[in-house]
């Protein structure tokens, strides 16, 4: 009995050596190139689908640009189908590594309130630029002041998440669009025109006849403006040391700012060659000698 025992264990320990290893070296091989070849192909797979990714995002846009779409809904449009085609292509790859859809549907699902709990600012961002892209609020090239935040500037681009703005320093800034969505704003430029809406005080003794009609010959001589709407020219309030005379006309949009400051520019200078006082805040100190 005791050499039937030492034998077995010479036996076992042999099988350790020789045969064990080799066994499941043996099993590993296979998967190692299993593995290779799927690494392989999934790179191949990546190349190919990156390409095949770029392609339809530019006949996207060749699509787009004959329909003449707005370039915000371009933008926005041409982001979100790049996040489904690089899924798609996610999913493919996991595939090669036998990885199922079955098996990526039931991860998203147990993820899922996970993930809607951590994204949930994002995907308001999301559902408030579908709003946009669906309301037009604004558009690519609209100059727009949001009045949450107090940000103002011109449209750059509408993505997914954000909206950028360029402002007038050249500094862009994104805002979410959940806060676009959600609060009030300005679009300056929404309407062809924009109105030159100024006031301009002048002393009681000055002539308000003639500071009226040299008023009406400056809107009248704007390069810029609008012909086919009126002008108007009238007193605003007799304030407490100075008539305010008001002056409105439409000026083309484009030219807005440029128009309006040459106007300014003016009216100071006519005004002063016609001997109209501009009125400013003064202060008169009077001392009594006791």
């Amino acid at each position: 009995m005791d050499t039937v025992e030492t034998v077995s264990a010479d036996e076992l320990v042999q099988d350790i050596q020789t045969g064990v290893f080799q066994q499941q070296l043996e099993s590993l091989v296979p998967k190692f190139w299993s593995f290779f070849w799927s690494a392989i192909l999934a790179l191949i797979v990546f190349f190919i689908g990156t390409r095949i990714i770029k392609g339809v995002i530019k006949l996207f846009h060749r699509a787009m640009n004959i329909k003449d779409v707005d370039p915000g809904v371009e933008t926005f449009l041409e982001s979100v189908l790049r996040w489904i085609l690089y899924i798609i292509l996610l999913t493919i790859i996991l595939g090669l590594f036998g990885v199922t859809t079955t098996s990526i549907s039931a991860a998203v699902a147990g993820f899922g309130v996970t993930i809607g709990l951590a994204l949930q600012g994002a995907l308001s961002n999301f559902a408030g630029g579908i709003l946009i892209l669906l309301m037009h609020p604004f558009k690519v090239g609209d100059y727009i002041i949001e009045h949450a935040t107090g940000q103002e500037g011109t449209v750059s681009k509408i993505n997914i998440i954000y909206t950028t703005l360029k402002m007038v320093d050249g500094r862009l800034v994104q805002i979410p669009n959940g806060t676009l969505s959600a609060a009030s704003l300005t679009n300056c430029t929404a309407q062809e025109y924009r109105l030159f809406n100024e006031t301009v005080g002048i002393s009681y003794d000055s002539d308000i006849k003639k500071a009226k009609e040299i008023l009406k010959y400056i809107a009248e001589n704007c390069e810029h403006r609008v012909d086919n709407l009126p002008i108007q020219v009238f007193v605003s309030e007799l304030g407490d040391s100075a008539v305010l005379l008001g002056l409105r006309f439409p000026i083309e949009i484009d030219y807005f700012w440029q128009a309006k400051w040459d106007t300014l520019e003016e009216i100071k200078n006519r005004f002063d060659k016609a001997g109209i006082e501009i009125c400013f805040n003064q202060l008169d100190v009077h001392i009594k000698d006791k």
